[in-house]
């Protein structure tokens, strides 16, 4: 387990291999939760994988697909995605989301 309090400005940022950022803010083993921020137009590339996701808008608009079905998100919206979705993100201007998985995203800790 990690710190159970987090400062943003302890954390590092992270290049992706889709050009944007992540910073992994807390975790367990249970559950954990990643800053990603994302250039005007940068791209979160369809994918899908075991974890359950939510995720809040904290700056920006966002496109957003799960399953095939796409919407624009702005700030203060919030999706969630079910264990093992098709699905991506595309930023309409700059912005940040926070994710947070369950179980941890052991893949982001590397």
């Amino acid at each position: 387990m990690t710190d159970i309090f987090a400062h943003a400005c302890t954390k590092a940022w992270e290049p992706t291999p889709d050009g944007n950022r992540r910073r992994v803010l807390v975790h367990t083993d249970e559950l954990m939760m990643v800053e990603f921020a994302f250039e005007k137009s940068g791209v979160g590339a369809l994918h899908s994988h075991p974890h359950v996701q939510a995720s809040y808008v904290a700056e920006g608009r966002f496109e957003v697909t799960i399953d095939g079905r796409s919407e624009i998100l702005e700030k203060g919206s919030s999706f969630i995605v079910p264990s093992n979705l098709v699905h991506g993100v595309r930023a309409l201007e700059a912005g940040r989301l926070v994710d947070s998985f369950a179980p941890c995203r052991a893949d982001f800790l590397g």
